[in-house]
Formats: C-alpha cells, structure tokens, sequence
C-alpha cells in the first residue's frame, strides 16, 4: 500500500536552527538515560525511542521506582514522569540551551530524582557547555513536529526491516550524540578495533559500539557533506567491494567521503510507494554488506516474507497471513 502524504517534507535549511538546539536538548535528556540506566552491550542503554507522540527515555530505574522523559511533539513539552506518580513538564518553545538545562533537573528534582551528568556535548565538532548555552534556543514547534512524523514512518519501516533477522540485531533507536535513528544487525563475529576519532568522544565508546561485525542502517537530518536529510548505510568493518556494488534504488549511491551508502529522503518522501523505496535500499546496501562480508546469511535470517504468507494461507490461517500482509 502506497505511503503518499504520510512522509513530510524537511528540508534542513527550513530547520537547522531548530535542529541544532533540539539536538542539544536531546543530549541533556540522554544524559540523564546514561547516568540512570544500567549498562548494556554497544551502549543500547542509552539512545531514546520513538514514540506515540515523540522521543521517549522509556522507564529508568530510579531508587527502587522507575522515572521517563519524553518530548512530546504534540503538546510540545518535555514530559518528567514517575511510577511514584509524579509529573512536571518543561515547555518546548524558543528557549536557551541553558534554560532548558535548568528545567529538566529542577522538574527532575521536583520529582524526588536527583541525579548529575557531565553537561557537555558529544560528538560535535565544538564541545558546548549544556548549562550555559545561550546560543542555541530556536524552537519552530510546526518543524520539530514534522521531524518526530518523519521518525515514526522511518522507525515503522526500520522495524519491519529488523523483523526478518534472527542474528543479533539491535533495537531501531535514536542516537541523541549523533542526532540519527538506527537499527544494527550483527554477524556474530568479533571486529578489529575501531580506531576512534569522533569528535569529543571517548575512543572507548567507538570500541565498545563496533566491538562485533555490523551492517547498520538508518536516518539523518543532514548537514556537512550530506546537505539535506538521508537514509544511510554501512558496514564495519567494511568489506572489500562495497563502493562498486549495484544497491536499489537508482537514487542510492555510495559515499567516498562519508564510506557508506546514502539515499536522499526526497527521493523516499517523494515517491509514489515510499515504504519500498526505502525497503529497496535497506535490503539491497544489506544484502549487498553481507554477501562481501561472508556473512552466514542462512543462519542469521528469517524466510521469505512472501513465502510464509503462502504458507499460512494453505494452512488455513488466514488470521497469520492477514497479520503478515498488514
């Protein structure tokens, strides 16, 4: 079924500004997941989610409870909440840097939740100071809500992609240092040692992130050397092959500067069926990673999709086919 109208349109030069203080309120809020939640393999414990009305923490332990925080692109504030039953909000609207900071930790405060981070930007070309920026602070309510729609289409999508593997795969999240939505399949092998070198983060936090083989894949807004928002793809390490391999659709290429494969998202948000445009570029960068990865695809993926709904409907359940269909 076609997608026509559900994909918005986001030119970033319509919304840097806003893009570029949202991504430092996302990092305040991160922090926070990355101060409270217990660690996990690749650093899974600390990226936000998409949700029914934004970006979401999901539940933290906190002293015995558990607290979330979520932007809510609807309402347009940042929800704090408990399982004590404590809520405050700290309004999305043209603010600072700075400003936001100080709410976020009152309103956690308010909410019995004390808690520290190092209010200091990640992987930025500049480290900024979370709690005294006040050059960041334009919020265009119309475009932060535009960029959650575009999310909850892209993380829909992604999640069925992630559907057919049974390999090690990592949930379809988002990345508040880059500013990206992801999903990562792994091989099961281990990887050579990431070099490092992204700006204003600990070597350490590459190596751990790409400590085993992966092909991953996701959303970005933009910026640098991609201009305009993009679905991307890549594999580390990355096999002999990839710059030349053939990937669908005609508008994918592969990126010398950046090393992966980029599909601009006009050319998805655009399309006459924009869930197959991007499933094209998903499968194919994928199929294309794994096959010059040696990957051991017969143990790591699920069957047809096609071919299990043929199978269920000669079975006679018609309820599992309309559930695959859909």
């Amino acid at each position: 079924m076609s997608s026509t109208g559900r994909w918005p349109a986001l030119p970033l030069a319509e919304w840097q500004d806003t893009r570029d203080t949202l991504h430092l309120w996302t990092q305040v809020v991160g922090k926070v997941r990355l101060a409270l939640a217990p660690m996990v393999n690749h650093w899974w414990q600390v990226p936000l989610y998409v949700s029914a009305r934004g970006l979401t923490t999901s539940a933290m332990p906190y002293a015995g409870g558990a607290v979330a925080l979520t932007f809510d692109f609807l309402d347009h504030v940042l929800r704090v909440e408990t399982s004590r039953g404590d809520v405050r909000t700290v309004a999305l609207e043209p603010r600072s840097v700075a400003s936001f900071y100080h709410a976020v930790m009152r309103a956690l405060h308010e909410c019995g939740v004390d808690v520290r981070i190092w209010p200091v930007s990640v992987e930025l070309p500049e480290a900024i100071r979370l709690d005294q920026d006040e050059t960041h602070a334009a919020y265009d309510a119309g475009a932060a809500q535009r960029f959650w729609r575009l999310l909850v289409q892209a993380d829909r999508v992604l999640h069925e992609f992630r559907g057919r593997f049974v390999g090690k795969c990592s949930p379809v999240h988002f990345w508040w240092g880059s500013f990206d939505l992801a999903c990562t399949r792994f091989s099961g092998r281990t990887a050579p040692a990431h070099p490092g070198g992204v700006p204003h983060l600990a070597d350490r936090v590459a190596r751990e992130a790409y400590s085993h083989e992966c092909i991953s894949a996701g959303w970005w807004p933009g910026g640098g050397a991609v201009t305009d928002a993009a679905f991307y793809a890549y594999a580390y390490p990355e096999p002999d092959g990839c710059r030349t391999a053939p990937i669908h659709p005609p508008s994918g290429r592969y990126d010398e500067d950046l090393r992966e494969w980029i599909l601009p998202y006009d050319s998805v948000c655009t399309a006459a069926d924009p869930d197959a445009t991007l499933r094209a570029f998903l499968e194919s960068t994928y199929e294309a990673a794994a096959r010059l990865g040696d990957w051991d695809r017969r143990a790591l993926e699920r069957g047809n999709a096609l071919g299990e709904v043929e199978h269920a409907t000669e079975a006679g359940d018609g309820g599992t086919a309309a559930r695959i269909q859909s």
